[in-house]
């Protein structure tokens, strides 16, 4: 049974069908036509006069109970998931006993909704219509109808009336979707957002993987200069833009943010091999594209200076902020044709979800030390990688957040320096031997693994930065960390599967990890592989 049935009067012109079509493509609703059911019943042309004709002659004969009587059949004809939709909606009602018929049948799921508009503005809307039925010649020759005359006297049984003669259409929408509760009556705290604490490469990608298959919507921002890499036989996969979780819950609903940057190329491809229809995917038409322009542009200069991936990411969004002044022409998602099937407004999607219950990973891209802002500049990326800037990339309220978890690696890692140049600081630097001595790791297995996921650079490393940890906590306020290679530390720690069966020397920094960043340390990542995380979530 649907959760609310919305019954719609006014007179032809007042924006009913416009509304209709809006509640339902945008809440996920069913669409009942009583126009559709009087052509059946009656056998009648999609002509204006005939319907109404055999509509009084329906009415007649039933006193209206005929849309309530169709009603129910055509709500016991819909599929397990139809019949739970949002909403449904009745495009139109026309006398009182239609209205009191369904009230009747479906009690307090009835709310009934009566649009209205100055005559001069319904007849200036007239000849607009959308053409599915042969109308007469002028709105005067409309109004001549005996029914369409006292459809007016229905607005003193609805529950909402709304002149929108003085409103726009979105406007409708959203009072009427507020009046009926689509929003929801409560603020929902079911966002729960992961990112990384140190210089990126933390390992989200398997974390995020992991905790996949919990939530509806994954929602991601950044662009294609953060590859996030999960487990996968024979050969890992890597996610540039969709989220990384994708293929691993094949039921959510995965959403790009208007602050996303795309390059049409790869995302092509990854929408293909991912098998993403427009059903499953969203990408807002406010997110940017990468154009050549902007790859060649990195090329002559920030690749070579500070280890830049050189994907034209913070090229196209220096186009964005220039908006009129950019050269070449900035060209947003919405603009490109392949992309229309998926274009839906980030905030329309989560609208929704808040109000079904449904629960958001926000996956964060690079990390806390790379933030435009509060990273160590000029040797950042283009935007903010905390928590806060990645809820405004994706058009998320920081009051929607239920847990943040921050990723960090126990040893933090930064791009390969450029020739004559270098990626930025990151505390006590060492080198992959050292790293593979102290674990019992084989150091040539270490150093062919440890390559940046994007550019295939040799990656830097560094001894673990408590100084980063704690900024990292004070920026983001994670309520969860997640400790990712812990192999790194000891060879042995590939083989716990609980806790305690972690080296002590582990546990004590898993311990100091939680003193100085006041989090608990949940999950905990034994080797390449989301199979391998010991969860200490409660």
């Amino acid at each position: 049974m649907p959760r609310r049935i919305v019954l719609l009067s006014g007179h032809i012109g007042a924006g009913k069908t416009e509304l209709a079509t809006a509640l339902v493509a945008r809440f996920g609703g069913r669409l009942f036509k009583t126009r559709e059911v009087i052509r059946r019943l009656r056998s009648v042309e999609q002509e204006r006069s005939a319907l109404q004709k055999a509509g009084e002659s329906l009415d007649r004969e039933t006193g209206g109970e005929w849309v309530a009587t169709e009603l129910r059949r055509f709500i016991d004809a819909l599929s397990p998931g139809d019949a739970e939709a949002s909403v449904l909606v009745v495009d139109a009602v026309r006398i009182r006993g239609q209205c009191d018929s369904v009230r009747r049948a479906y009690g307090s799921l009835v709310t009934h909704v009566h649009l209205e508009a100055p005559e001069e503005v319904r007849a200036r809307r007239f000849p607009a219509k959308d053409g599915e039925v042969r109308e007469l010649g002028t709105y005067d020759e409309v109004l001549k109808n005996r029914t369409e005359k006292q459809v007016d006297t229905l607005r003193d049984s609805a529950d909402i009336v709304i002149d929108t003669g003085r409103c726009t259409s979105e406007d409708v929408v959203v009072r009427v979707a507020s009046r009926i509760g689509l929003y929801g009556r409560e603020l929902a705290r079911c966002v729960d957002v992961l990112v990384g604490g140190q210089w990126g490469s933390e390992g989200k990608g398997n974390v995020a993987a992991y905790l996949a298959p919990e939530y509806d919507v994954l929602v991601r921002v950044g662009g294609p200069n953060a590859g996030h890499t999960v487990y996968q036989e024979p050969e890992p996969d890597t996610f540039y833009h969709i989220p990384a979780g994708t293929n691993r819950a094949p039921k959510t609903e995965i959403v790009l943010g208007p602050g996303a940057t795309l390059e049409l190329g790869r995302l092509s491809r990854e929408i293909t091999k991912a098998q993403l229809d427009p059903g499953r995917l969203r990408i807002d038409p406010q997110a940017m594209i990468i154009e050549q322009a902007d790859i060649e542009a990195e090329a002559r200069g920030l690749t070579k200076t500070i280890g830049s991936t050189g994907q034209g990411v913070g090229a196209a969004t220096a186009r964005k902020v220039l908006r009129t002044a950019a050269k070449p022409v900035v060209r947003l998602a919405g603009d490109v044709h392949e992309l229309k099937p998926f274009i839906r407004s980030t905030i329309d999607v989560l609208d929704r979800a808040y109000a079904e219950g449904k629960r958001v990973l926000l996956e964060g891209t690079q990390g806390t030390g790379l933030s435009l802002h509060h990273g160590a500049y000029p040797y950042v990326t283009s935007r903010d990688t905390t928590v806060s800037g990645c809820l405004a990339d994706s058009g998320i309220a920081p009051s929607r957040v239920r847990r943040i978890i921050l990723v960090c690696r126990t040893y933090p890692i930064r791009v390969e320096s450029p020739p004559g140049g270098t990626s930025g600081p990151m505390g006590l630097e060492i080198d992959w031997r050292t790293v593979a001595e102290r674990a019992g790791l084989d150091p040539q297995e270490l150093e062919a693994r440890e390559k940046t996921t994007t550019t295939k650079r040799k990656r830097r490393v560094a001894e673990f930065n408590w100084g980063l940890l704690r900024k990292a906590a004070t920026l983001n306020g994670p309520t969860d960390i997640a400790l990712s290679f812990t192999d790194h530390l000891s060879v042995d720690n590939r083989s716990a599967r609980r806790f305690d069966q972690l080296r002590p020397e582990t546990i004590q920094f898993i311990e100091e990890i939680e003193r100085v960043a006041g989090a608990p340390v949940s999950l905990i990542v034994t080797r390449f592989d989301y199979r391998y995380i010991i969860d200490r979530r409660t």
